[in-house]
């Protein structure tokens, strides 16, 4: 098991005034920065992979999911919704790769939208469960982005 030591905290000042932004060096042999870069990685192959099977529909048949209400206002056919629902994910998924304080909370907002539509659709209340933990998850990667990835200038 790893050993960390604690870090001082931050001047509360110098973070007000944007002196004391600098992220976190990231060390592997810190389990904080190991919780990091586990769930960055996490939350970038998961969904560009969910998101690139909506055009495949080899792990499960996306549009069974789909509340029937979301399917009456939605253009086109379930299918056709699941293709745009590919994109947005792999691009979230890309997005947590490149800039995870953002696209931490992109794919925590999807997850809750995600979350919405199994709950108004009788019978997935367990997926919603689970995805309402990965929604947790998700804000626990966007609360450590904030220390370990630097904000851009």
């Amino acid at each position: 098991m790893a050993v960390t030591t604690p870090r001082p905290r931050r001047d509360r000042a110098a973070s007000a005034n944007g002196a004391g932004t600098a992220a976190a060096p990231g060390d592997l042999r810190d389990a904080r920065f190991q919780a990091f870069a586990l769930l960055r990685v996490a939350f970038t192959v998961a969904p560009i992979a969910f998101g690139l099977d909506k055009f495949f529909n080899v792990m499960v048949d996306w549009p069974v999911y789909l509340a029937p209400w979301i399917n009456d206002v939605a253009p086109g056919s379930g299918q056709d919704l699941m293709y745009v629902v590919g994109v947005i994910e792999v691009l979230a998924g890309v997005i947590v790769a490149l800039r995870p304080r953002v696209g931490a909370y992109v794919v925590a907002g999807w997850l809750g939208a995600i979350i919405v539509d199994l709950l108004t659709y009788s019978g997935f209340y367990d997926i919603a469960l689970r995805d309402f933990g990965l929604m947790l998850g998700a804000l626990t990667l966007a609360r450590l982005a904030s220390v370990y990835d630097a904000p851009r200038s």
